[in-house]
């Protein structure tokens, strides 16, 4: 059987999965609410707690996962 067809219905059902049961546990299990400040917001004092850019904490996520698997 051509491999295509598997792995093409596998993209489906991890995407299927995260559209459907993400929304899921979204609205039943976590209930984000936009009332409550993130701990950056509650907890800021300029040194450990400091709001930043969207890239910079992309560079830093980028950063820890490349270092763990090196």
């Amino acid at each position: 059987m051509n491999s295509l067809a598997p792995g093409a219905g596998a993209l489906l059902a991890l995407y299927l999965g995260y559209r459907f049961y993400g929304t899921y546990i979204k609205r039943r299990l976590i209930r984000p609410s936009d009332v409550c400040p993130t701990p950056v917001i509650s907890e800021s004092d300029g040194v450990d707690h400091a709001p930043t850019k969207a890239s910079m904490l992309f560079g830093h996520h980028f950063a820890s996962i490349a270092g763990a698997g090196r």
